[in-house]
């Protein structure tokens, strides 16, 4: 069958990778190292092959950037513009996966890359229409994360209450009382003191939690 090239699409499948570090919100970037935008900083990403479904386009490329197989992600967007890239006609699929900062070690399986864990709040300079796309992945991202779901995706092993509510401060835009949020976190009975404690060294020693195995999904905020 011949097929109308004016029916002819690409598509490119587009990462935004979230972890919580240093407290905040962060999204990996790595850095274009060749003209043109030499210098600005671009998402991970990848054509789809005919022979491969969105998912497993996505899952391959966060495979190839960092060497991580199991993650969460999910489809957020899809990016249509005729002139989202000056001579091609690419369509964007914008994906978000959910990463553990504890847990991560960054692996360069086919090339080298040089990355950087961002703050949501200082996104560089960025190629094309990237930063839009990584503005967009984060809305989302912030609506998903009102839900526990999301949120034991983002925090898998320890943490503390008061890195618990800058998180949420970032991401909700506001600032919260601190005994109130407590408050509310604890009779939630989402959380569970693990015994231990952080090392103290810029203060007082904070009491670390966890998220419960069985605890059902609901709306935090």
């Amino acid at each position: 069958m011949n097929i109308d090239k004016r029916y002819i699409n690409q598509i490119e499948v587009m990462i935004s990778m979230f972890t919580i570090k240093d407290g905040k919100l962060k999204v990996l970037l790595f850095r274009r190292d060749e003209d043109p935008f030499k210098g600005y900083w671009m998402l991970p990403s990848n054509l789809l092959m005919v022979s491969e479904t969105l998912e497993e386009c996505a899952l391959a490329t966060i495979d190839e950037f960092v060497g991580l197989e199991e993650v969460y992600l999910e489809q957020c967007h899809l990016f249509s513009q005729v002139d989202r890239l000056p001579n091609d006609r690419i369509l964007a699929s914008s994906f978000i996966a959910l990463i553990d900062s504890k847990s991560i070690e960054l692996k360069r399986k086919k090339r080298s890359f040089h990355s950087e864990w961002f703050s949501i709040d200082s996104i560089p300079k960025m190629v094309y229409d990237y930063a839009s796309i990584v503005d967009n992945a984060t809305e989302f991202l912030r609506h998903r994360m009102l839900n526990i779901s999301t949120l034991k995706n983002l925090y898998p092993s320890d943490f503390t209450l008061p890195e618990l509510q800058v998180l949420y401060e970032q991401v909700l835009g506001k600032e919260l009382d601190r005994r109130n949020f407590r408050k509310k976190f604890l009779n939630l009975d989402l959380i569970e003191d693990t015994g231990y404690k952080t090392g103290g060294h810029n203060g007082r020693p904070a009491k670390l939690y966890r998220f419960k195995d069985h605890i059902e999904d609901k709306i935090l905020f």
